[in-house]
């Protein structure tokens, strides 16, 4: 399911329009967007958490040379699912 699928099912089953449901689906992305971005995370109960988790640096290799490369630490997006997401899916 894509963007504008998600849009098409949320505004059949809600009876508003796509016009509006992409608005409301368009802030959302933005607010989590901010959160994480700013150190934040942001907890759905029941459906999960989004939040960013450091990765250390490393070392990794050149595909095409084989020569070794220093791959500097990073903040990445993650998601944790919750509980009736997890059992949903089962």
């Amino acid at each position: 399911m894509n963007k504008t699928d998600l849009v098409n099912n949320i505004a059949t089953k809600s009876g508003l329009s796509k016009k509006d449901v992409e608005s409301v689906l368009n802030s959302f992305l933005g607010e989590v967007t901010d959160a994480l971005s700013s150190g934040g995370k942001v907890q759905l109960i029941g459906f999960g958490t989004f939040e960013t988790r450091t990765r250390s640096g490393r070392t990794g290799r050149n595909p095409q040379t084989g020569q070794e490369i220093k791959i500097p630490a990073s903040k990445v997006p993650a998601f944790k699912a919750g509980n009736k997401l997890k059992e949903a899916v089962k």
